[in-house]
């Protein structure tokens, strides 16, 4: 029995819309957001010494992250969620206004960016690890309120005095209050993922020498916390595609990222003691 005190889901998706299916949404301006205080924070961190990036090349680094997040956030989310509906339609790649972006995608296209960016400005790929790991979850903070505002990637059933009723959960049904209430884990990754983990980069990058004498260690920290911190949301969070060996595919990807995380934080000790 669905308890009365639940509050049902009946956000907007858009902020403004000009047309049914046309507007400003929610989504696309937590990605903007993302960006342009990344884009701030790091141009700061040029101006302050902080870095060994110059402003402009901060710049050229944005455009490669932006191009990142989305190509490799939008093939991420089939190549590792639907890859048979993409097998079905390679088209459905493109419609964007359907939704569907997936972090470990995006991750891999940042790589990229700052593989790029390392090559090309003659950096080291740690270094540039490290700055864009200490802005990495601002776009997960923004980005996971705005899952949650879509009504999408909800939780498990629950009975928590939270839970919220999530309409999409149960499309077919006649009568929203008879759907089971689900867990905001939307919102607990906004937390965990994003502004726990955020505060916890800003401090270990302002407050501590760790990027200028261990390059490399702030990237496998972070890698490391957030891999944990996903696993732990994942435990909260409805599956949102087939299991893979008994685990969400979010917990199975993230085993991945811990263990790349350390791989980090090992070698950054390496670089330290053969100085």
């Amino acid at each position: 029995m669905t308890p009365i005190a639940a509050w049902v889901h009946t956000w907007d998706p858009f902020l403004v819309k000009f047309s049914d299916n046309f507007g400003i949404r929610y989504y696309g301006l937590a990605y903007v957001m993302g960006f342009v205080g990344a884009a701030w924070l790091m141009i700061r961190y040029a101006r302050k010494g902080r870095t060994r990036m110059t402003e402009a090349q901060v710049s050229d680094l944005m455009v490669g992250m932006v191009l990142g997040v989305v190509i490799g956030g939008r093939l991420g989310y089939f190549l590792l969620y639907h890859i048979d509906e993409l097998a079905a339609n390679p088209l459905v790649l493109f419609k964007v206004w359907g939704g569907g972006m997936a972090f470990h995608g995006g991750l891999a296209g940042v790589a990229i960016a700052i593989g790029w960016t390392a090559w090309r400005q003659k950096i080291s790929f740690a270094h540039i690890a490290d700055v864009v790991s200490s802005v990495a979850s601002l776009g997960l903070l923004f980005g996971r309120i705005a899952n949650f505002i879509n009504g999408e990637l909800w939780g498990r059933i629950s009975s928590v005095p939270w839970a919220v009723i999530f309409p999409a959960s149960d499309p077919n049904a006649l009568d929203v209050t008879r759907i089971p209430p689900r867990h905001p884990s939307q919102l607990y990754e906004a937390f965990l993922e994003g502004l726990l983990l955020f505060a916890f980069a800003q401090w270990r990058f302002w407050k501590t020498e760790v990027v200028a004498k261990a390059p490399g260690r702030l990237c496998g920290e972070y890698l490391t916390a957030y891999g944990v911190a996903r696993i732990v949301c994942e435990l909260f969070r409805e599956p949102d595609a087939t299991l893979i060996l008994g685990l969400s595919r979010g917990t199975f990807y993230s085993l991945f990222l811990i263990a790349t995380g350390i791989v980090f934080i090992l070698r950054s000790r390496v670089r330290v003691q053969s100085k």
